[in-house]
């Protein structure tokens, strides 16, 4: 039997169009050629549990082996091989199908896997890495012949006898010149367990020496020899092809040490898996972010029955739970996936909104059942959660009971409670809830002291993201708004119908801002006169609230840049009932009445940490002269 031909389309030679395209992707040949045998050997299986063949299955595996002097690499399988017509169906026709169609409009794409996915070329990726190409083939139908297929990468192919005696596929690659760095064990290795760690048949990639006990000693000891067995590189059962029942905690935390071998283990995990409108199966695992957001993203992995396609998923899985890490599986997303048909895929949004879904309800399940554990969770689990109720309303309506608000002593309340507790003190007198917040409680701890003074509970909100919560909170519940605690002095903070009276007559307090305005002489610090507690600071810088936030949303890229570009402004609050400035009126020195405000002024800038260089220096030498 020898059969030439032409495979029919319309161009001299596509392969150097395929290999200029794919170029940037040439590792994925042999992830394409491996999951084509494993899909043999896994039709072969099928067969035979339908009774459709009857004979021996053997031992189903895929092998790979490497030759650096013949520089050659060979991808075997014992599935269902093919006959002669058969490939010239799969191989010269179906293969090409979309050959004309991808000359005329290969310039669209954008990316390798685009171009494999839209045109079945899947098999030809060997081409990327090949100057010719041999398929060995043996079907398993009665009485068929086996058959070789042989191409050198231009349109003619040739069809002669095949010499396997057994059932299955042998494809051997001619490595071209410029891709001879396949031909080395590591390489390949590298790239099998990119893509194949966990594919459901075994991949054998060379030998491996193990010890195997053979007969007793003249004692009675065992013996041991040193034998060469095959290399198999895949876990053919990760846990997430397995229903939740079957496993242990240790299961699922052993396969996240598989996954990420230095990462300290997980919160908790959600075990995925549904099988209508979608299929999808997969595990999510909630790490220990420590407050860093970009290190720990791009940890989900997107597989397709086993095989990994990417860990690109941002159109799969939601953006606030990048976060998580883990794998996700669903047969209805292809194997060569782009990016363009991620976004428009009507499964893919179902996905997306599934998981969403899935991930509320284990949060509301963890914070009903355990409170407690889930609270000392909360400051990794919070990140996961505000990201959340920020980016998607969905997520926000189920959020909204178990997002928990913590205070700087440490308590957690939910929204509904926290609301209860501060009603009755932080109300100002026109019925605005007031929450007050800090973002630094060791800088800024002259102002939550001056708060607890009043009654006023001050929350803690110092993660990366809560300068954007802070905001969305005050968009989400009713008449109730949000300040920094050093957003104003503490009497200030939350406007009441009984401020303290004024005890300086108008004429003194033209005077005390006068002296102040002299003392300071920096036109970014604007003074005012306060009627406050007499117990408060004499001085105190704030910054106006709205300035402040729209300041650090710039800050962060929140697309502020008119605010990001202004100066910093302050308001220098003069408690005008202090017995400080009642002293400083009663000196009738110019220059110690300006000695005083200086030094008084200085100590509120150093509380709020923003005295350095040498105006520190000349605060502390002033400082020892007053002593």
């Amino acid at each position: 039997m020898q059969e030439k031909g032409t495979i029919s389309i319309h161009t001299e030679n596509i392969f150097p169009i395929i290999k200029k395209f794919l170029y940037s992707d040439t590792e994925i040949f042999l992830r394409e050629l491996v999951s084509n045998a494993v899909d043999a050997t896994q039709k072969i299986k099928r067969l035979a549990s339908l009774g459709q063949y009857n004979g021996e299955l053997g031992d189903l595996r895929v092998e790979i082996a490497f030759d650096e002097k013949a520089k050659t690499i060979t991808i075997s399988d014992n599935g269902l091989g093919m006959t002669a017509e058969e490939i010239k169906k799969y191989i010269n026709q179906i293969a090409f199908s979309g050959a004309t169609e991808f000359v005329e409009k290969f310039k669209e794409a954008k990316d390798a896997n685009e171009i494999i996915g839209r045109f079945g070329l899947g098999f030809y990726s060997a081409f990327m890495v090949a100057d010719k190409v041999e398929i060995e083939t043996l079907s398993y139908q009665d009485g068929a012949e086996p058959a070789h297929w042989t191409c050198d990468g231009s349109t003619e192919f040739e069809i002669t006898e095949g010499t396997l005696a057994e059932r299955g596929t042998e494809i051997t690659l001619h490595i071209n010149a410029e891709s001879e760095e396949f031909l080395s064990k590591h390489r390949l290795q590298e790239i099998l367990d990119k893509y194949c760690r966990f594919l459901p048949v075994p991949i054998v990639f060379g030998k491996k020496t193990e010890s195997v006990e053979d007969g007793v000693d003249e004692e009675g000891k065992p013996k041991y020899n040193d034998v060469e067995v095959d290399n198999v590189i895949n876990n053919t059962s990760p846990i997430w092809t397995k229903a939740p029942s079957e496993l242990k905690d240790e299961d699922y935390l052993a396969f996240y040490k598989e996954l990420y071998p230095f990462s300290e283990d997980p919160l908790f995990w959600i075990h995925l898996n549904v099988d209508y409108p979608f299929n999808l199966t997969g595990v999510l695992y909630f790490p220990k972010l420590k407050k860093d957001f970009e290190i720990q993203r791009n940890k989900i992995k997107l597989f397709s029955r086993q095989v990994f396609i990417t860990d690109e998923v941002k159109d799969i899985v939601p953006e606030f739970l990048m976060l998580l890490h883990g794998v996700i599986d669903s047969p209805d997303i292809p194997l060569n996936v782009s990016r363009s048909f991620l976004q428009a895929d009507s499964n893919v949004k179902k996905i997306n909104s599934y998981i969403t879904k899935k991930v509320a309800d284990k949060l509301a399940e963890l914070f009903k059942n355990d409170r407690k554990g889930y609270e000392e969770k909360w400051t990794d689990i919070g990140l996961f959660v505000k990201y959340g109720m920020v980016s998607e309303d969905k997520f926000y309506d189920k959020a909204k009971d178990f997002v928990l608000l913590t205070n700087t002593a440490k308590e957690n309340f939910t929204l509904t409670e926290y609301k209860d507790k501060v009603a009755p003190v932080q109300t100002d007198k026109d019925g605005q809830l007031v929450y007050i917040y800090t973002n630094d409680p060791s800088k800024q701890d002259a102002f939550i002291q001056s708060a607890n003074k009043k009654g006023y509970d001050v929350l803690l909100m110092d993660s990366p993201i809560d300068t954007h919560f802070i905001s969305h909170l005050e968009q989400k519940l009713e008449k109730t708004s949000l300040k920094r605690v050093d957003a104003d002095v503490a009497d200030k903070l939350i406007k009441k119908d009984d401020a303290p009276e004024h005890v300086l007559t108008e004429e003194q307090g033209t005077k005390v801002k006068a002296i102040f305005d002299k003392a300071i002489n920096r036109p970014a610090y604007k003074v005012e006169l306060e009627s406050l507690n007499p117990d408060e600071l004499p001085v105190t810088v704030t910054m106006d609230e709205f300035m402040r936030r729209m300041k650090d949303m710039a800050a962060m890229g929140g697309g502020m840049g008119f605010y990001g570009n202004m100066p910093d402004n302050y308001k220098v609050v003069i408690n005008g009932n202090h017995k400080l400035v009642s002293r400083i009126l009663q000196d009738e020195n110019e220059e110690v009445q300006l000695q005083l405000a200086k030094q008084a002024f200085d100590l509120a800038l150093l509380s709020q940490g923003l005295l350095t260089g040498a105006e520190l220096t000349e605060f502390v030498n002033r400082s020892v002269n007053l002593i």
